[in-house]
């Protein structure tokens, strides 16, 4: 296989983790099909056994999101719960975990309603400011986890000054780089131990697979990693490999996109008589936009916003009256979706908890896609009224 590190971003979505089917030249990686493979003899195998433990073409992908990632391992799961799930399984009880206030509705469920009864302790700060995080760290503290941009308030989190923390304190920094994706951000480049990816999101980038990935430098933290993976057996199958394979060779193009119609629409909503509050990192007025510019180079498009007034019944009429937009949970496809987080993705999270962090009733998120910008903008104004 080629060595793809000193390789443009570009070149490295299309080639990296890939080479020609040594068995018939196919340039694309062939679908492996099968759970189980032909021995010679007892342990005389060509690499494979079952493919719970490791199939060439999911082994294919792994490996090209290591690259993506400037990792040295990758491992690929059923969806990017099934990825987290893997994270929190390689502490024991008693152990502690920090991480953000304004999670992701998904994470922030497997946290306090699975895990927190088996005896980890989590705490939930704003990370915006590394301080809170410090005050929380402790002798029993082994996981920093942090999103950037979080999902859905945008925010951003210094992942260089998490590092630090971490360091000292001897715990693994875990970066959900989802919304970043590394074409934006590598967070191991900043000192993070471990990148989690919703393949589902921008990596597949066409709204037809569920899958989640880890990503790490560190031997010993990627042994445990397989030996979880291969011991719970939530990893994805072969042909939703070979789709987000598929789906990486146009990352770079999809991305640039995605930024450039993010930037029209935050400015288009910034603008807007109707809009109270704009939460896209590229804007001047954003929480910590000097640190977005420092650790990442673009600002993607994912965009949200909110009403004055902060009316539960003006956000449900308008993510109802959009046209182009289509009124849907996940993101990162190449069509635009547009949602209400305080009844789809955050509706796990207490009321009061949501609020805090910024999910109001009036909190509208948008996935920008792909589109031309002038009929997104179009969609928006007629629903705005």
């Amino acid at each position: 296989m080629e060595d793809v590190t000193n390789m443009k971003f570009g070149t490295k979505a299309i080639h990296a983790g890939v080479e020609p089917d040594p068995s018939t030249g196919a340039i694309m990686t062939p679908i492996f099909q099968t759970s189980t493979y032909v021995q010679d003899g007892v342990g005389n195998h060509k690499g494979y056994e079952y493919s719970r433990t490791g199939n060439p073409t999911r082994n294919a992908l792994e490996n090209a999101l290591a690259q993506l990632e400037n990792g040295r391992y990758g491992a690929c799961f059923g969806s990017g719960m099934a990825a987290i799930d893997c994270v929190i399984k390689m502490l024991k009880p008693g152990d502690e975990v920090i991480s953000t206030n304004d999670l992701y509705g998904g994470t922030y469920r497997i946290f306090t309603t699975i895990f927190e009864q088996y005896g980890i302790k989590f705490h939930f700060v704003p990370m915006g400011n590394p301080e809170n995080v410090k005050e929380k760290v402790n002798e029993h503290t082994r996981l920093i986890w942090a999103e950037t941009p979080t999902n859905p308030m945008m925010n951003i989190i210094d992942i260089s000054a998490l590092s630090e923390i971490a360091k000292d304190c001897g715990a693994i920094l875990g970066i959900d780089n989802t919304f970043a994706t590394p074409y934006l951000q590598t967070p191991l480049d900043l000192g993070a131990d471990l990148v989690m990816h919703s393949v589902t999101k921008y990596l597949g980038g066409h709204s037809d697979v569920v899958m989640g990935a880890l990503v790490t430098k560190d031997e010993s933290l990627a042994q445990e990693i397989y030996r979880i993976q291969n011991s719970s057996g939530a990893v994805c199958g072969p042909m939703d490999s070979f789709l987000v394979l598929r789906g990486l060779k146009t990352l770079h193009l999809r991305i640039q996109r995605h930024c450039e119609n993010g930037e029209v629409i935050a400015n288009f909503l910034d603008n807007h008589e109707k809009v109270e509050k704009v939460y896209w990192p590229g804007l001047e007025s954003h929480q910590n936009h000097e640190v977005a510019k420092k650790q990442m180079c673009g600002f993607g498009g994912m965009i949200s916003f909110t009403l004055k007034g902060n009316n539960i019944d003006d956000a449900l009429e308008i993510v109802k009256r959009v046209k182009l937009f289509a009124l849907a949970e996940s993101l990162g496809g190449v069509e635009s979706l547009i949602g209400h987080p305080a009844t789809m993705t955050h509706a796990s999270i207490p009321k009061e908890e949501r609020e805090k962090s910024g999910v109001v009733d009036s909190l509208i998120r948008l996935s920008v896609g792909a589109e031309d910008s002038v009929d997104l903008v179009s969609d928006l104004k007629q629903a705005l009224g």
